[in-house]
This record gives structure tokens, C-alpha cells and sequence, in this order.
């Protein structure tokens, strides 16, 4: 009897032990076949397109819908009946699972209807070369309104973002720089935001040009000089005031009786447009001296001999 039991847990226990060692061979079995899926699903799925200027803005969403809010809020109360969830989901749409260098306008139409808003006459102020004064400017000066003043351009200035075909379908490390391509969704983006501001533009407009530069101050390649003057409506726009900026003590590569503002002129002039220029309009110099307050540019009054 005695012998009977000892062999009974003998046999348990091997039972026992043969029961472990095929759950413990089971369980690394399972843990190797999960690597080895994983490392192939990852091996797999495509890698997002590599590009050389910075990726989409991060929290691209909460930016975008902030910059809605406030703008309608703080400076255009009367655009209260503008969606901003609607203008974001638009705008996402433009561009998320898209390779970023097959945008086209139609991609922004949607957004253009949504976020468009009437520019009041007299009030159009293009620039070209001079981002930081034009603003500077137009936030102390609220008479007249850049793109970036407008809904659209409040809410795209200075971010970037772009799709990707593979998941999650918007490229945080890269976009294109438009030299890349073309059709990357920033470049159609301004080009067709410039195009419906010009389009609004109606009765005096003023353009900001870079007299400091050696390029010239108009240039044929900019989204002034390619695209906004291009689409100004001649039944519309009255006149364009030309006001052609150096810097403090800077170079004057050109005054208004250069080749490139001689162009510009042709050009206006051609569309039936009149023109007038005048170099270092006093009110934006003014506040260039802001910063430069004692160099001879900046006097009010010069002694009579």
C-alpha cells in the first residue's frame, strides 16, 4: 500500500512537471511568434516620404481652430457665422493621405469658400520683401489689411504642414521645400490664397516693396510679381501707391525711378492701372526709426543754412 502511493505521486508530480514545461514551452513560443510578427508587420508598412524642410506644425488641429477662434473673436466679431470646425476639417482634407507633391487647387476650394471673407475697398496692402515691417506696420496702422491680416492668412502664417500616403496620413518630420516641387500643399496653398486677395482688391491698393536688395524690388518671380498683380481687376482697382522702403542706414540698391519699378509700371500701366511711387513713405519710415531712433534717416527736420 505504502508503495502504491509513492508511485501514484511520483506520477503526479511528473504529470505535473511535463504540464509546466509545455506551458512554459508554449508561452515562448507565443512570445517568438509575436516578435516575429511585429517585426515583420513593421518591416511592411511604408515608411513616411522623406523631404528636406520642416514637417507639419505640431498639434497642426488646435493651432489651426485657436487662430479660427480668436481671430473672429478678437479682430472680426462680424465673421461670428464662420465654422471653425468645418474650416479645419476642410483644410485636413486639402491635404492628409495625400503624397504632398500632387496638391492642386481644387484640394483648397472647399477651404477658400469656408474661410473667404469681403476686403473693404482702399484697404489692400501688398508686400514683397518686407514680411516683418508690412506687419509691424498694418498691426499699428489697422486702416489696411495684408493677406495674413485676412482669416486665412491669420490662420497659415508662419506654420507648415503636409500628407503622407501611409499612416496616419500627415508627415510630422519633413515636407517639401517648394523647390522640391511645385504642387506641395503650402505653395498652392499661398498661391491661391494670393490670387482670391488680389481678386477682392478694389479701389486705391498699396504694395510694400524692398528697395534695399540687389535683386531689384520687383521681382517677376515673387507671389507679387507672378500672381497678385496679375489678378487686380482693373473695373476695380483705381490706383496702386507704390511704397518703396530702405532700411536704416541700408543700401538703396533702387528708388522709384529703377528698372524693376520702371517694370512694374509697364505693367500696371499695360491693365490700364495708374501707378504712383514714392520712395520711403514717411509713416512706415517713421516707425523703422522706432529702432534706429538717432541715425540721420530718422530726423524730423534737417537744419537750414
Amino acid at each position: 500500500m505504502p508503495f502504491r502511493q509513492g508511485s501514484a505521486r511520483t506520477r503526479q508530480r511528473t504529470v505535473l512537471l511535463v504540464g509546466i514545461a509545455v506551458l512554459l514551452a508554449a508561452l515562448v513560443l507565443a512570445v517568438v511568434l509575436a516578435s516575429l510578427l511585429t517585426h515583420a508587420a513593421h518591416e511592411a508598412s511604408p515608411k513616411m516620404l522623406q523631404w528636406k524642410d520642416r514637417g507639419t506644425t505640431k498639434n497642426l488641429q488646435e493651432v489651426i481652430l485657436g487662430r479660427c477662434y480668436n481671430y473672429i473673436a478678437e479682430r472680426y466679431p462680424e465673421l461670428g457665422d464662420k465654422d471653425c470646425l468645418k474650416i479645419w476639417e476642410s483644410l485636413k482634407d486639402a491635404f492628409i493621405y495625400k503624397n504632398p507633391c500632387n496638391i492642386t487647387s481644387e484640394d483648397y476650394q472647399p477651404l477658400m469658400e469656408l474661410a473667404s471673407h469681403p476686403i473693404p475697398c482702399n484697404k489692400s496692402l501688398f508686400w514683397s520683401k518686407t514680411h516683418d515691417l508690412v506687419h509691424r506696420y498694418t498691426k499699428s496702422n489697422q486702416n489696411f489689411i495684408t493677406l495674413e491680416d485676412t482669416l486665412l492668412g491669420y490662420m497659415a502664417d508662419r506654420i507648415s504642414w503636409c500628407g503622407d500616403p501611409s499612416a496616419p496620413g500627415i508627415n510630422y518630420e519633413s515636407c517639401p521645400k517648394w523647390s522640391e516641387c511645385e504642387s506641395n500643399p503650402s505653395f498652392v496653398f499661398w498661391k491661391l490664397a494670393s490670387k482670391m486677395f488680389a481678386e477682392a482688391a478694389c479701389g486705391v491698393v498699396q504694395v510694400m516693396l524692398n528697395g534695399s536688395i540687389e535683386a531689384g524690388a520687383f521681382r517677376n518671380s515673387s507671389i507679387f510679381g507672378s500672381i497678385e498683380v496679375f489678378n487686380l481687376n482693373p473695373d476695380k482697382v483705381s490706383e496702386v501707391h507704390i511704397w518703396l522702403m530702405h532700411d536704416i542706414g541700408g543700401p538703396q540698391s533702387e528708388s522709384c525711378s529703377g528698372h524693376s519699378i520702371q517694370r512694374l509700371k509697364s505693367i500696371l500701366e499695360e491693365r490700364n492701372i495708374r501707378i504712383i511711387c514714392e520712395d520711403n513713405y514717411r509713416p512706415v519710415q517713421l516707425l523703422q526709426c522706432v529702432h534706429n531712433p538717432d541715425h540721420t534717416d530718422c530726423r524730423l527736420c534737417t537744419n537750414s543754412t
